[in-house]
């Protein structure tokens, strides 16, 4: 496993106040907060707290602020983890077999009816793991930017072929370091796959959308993982035009 299935700090969180510029729709029917308009498009593939989250909102609403058209379906079907005492009870409703389909679907939609000159997607958590099955030869990204995965196996790793960064946390029961390292070994092997691993000292599992933004090593820490995974972005569109 390069990183473990989620746990008690996936449902820690500190709610960040703004107010979101999109609108959630219907789209490929799916539930999802949509901004920005774009051939450039990005789909986040959220954490147990699903696509009504006001944090993942505002990321969303940065990143289309950087020319990108922005997605986030309901990949939960409409049944977000409210607190830890309903976790044990909702994986199973919740386990890959059932998901994975789900995100497919919608990412394949995507890929056939908007036909994005860029698709990327970026996973926190729970959603992590289907970005990266995505990177695989039959997935439907261009390229891929997870923080702090859960879920994910070293096979999946093995299968990557296109571009990935990894955000990741000092202090992380979930992806630890003994799995970080695993799992950069095994990014190593692959040939001809761009990847990046970028490690933030001073903060914990969730640090990118659910941090406490009020510290200021947990602010710098989710700004800069979310300027990397767009400027990763960039460069992935820049190489593919010079290639």
């Amino acid at each position: 496993m390069a990183s473990n299935p989620p746990g008690a700090c996936c449902t820690q969180t500190n709610f960040h106040e703004g107010t979101p510029l999109g609108a959630h729709k219907e789209i490929f029917g799916l539930d999802t907060y949509t901004v920005g308009e774009s051939s450039k498009v990005v789909v986040i593939l959220t954490d147990i707290y699903g696509h009504k989250y006001n944090n993942v909102l505002l990321v969303a609403d940065a990143i289309s602020k950087e020319g990108y058209k922005v997605l986030i379906p309901d990949i939960l079907k409409g049944e977000p983890v409210v607190s830890f005492d309903e976790l044990q009870a909702w994986l199973p409703r919740h386990t890959p077999e059932i998901t994975a389909p789900i995100v497919n679907g919608f990412l394949k939609k995507v890929k056939e009816e908007l036909k994005p000159t860029f698709l990327g997607s970026i996973g926190y958590c729970y959603g992590a793991k289907y970005v990266i099955q995505n990177l695989s030869s039959s997935g439907f990204l261009d390229a891929g930017a997870v923080a702090h995965p859960s879920f994910v196996s070293i096979e999946e790793v093995k299968q990557i072929k296109r571009p990935l960064i990894i955000s990741a946390a000092e202090t992380d029961s979930i992806f630890p370091a003994e799995l970080r390292h695993q799992t950069e070994d095994e990014l190593a092997k692959l040939e001809g796959v761009r990847y990046q691993v970028d490690l933030f000292s001073g903060v914990t599992h969730g640090f990118a959308v659910r941090g406490d933004i009020k510290n200021p090593i947990v602010k710098y820490a989710k700004e800069k993982a979310l300027l990397d995974q767009l400027t990763f972005f960039d460069s992935v569109q820049v190489l593919k035009s010079y290639l």
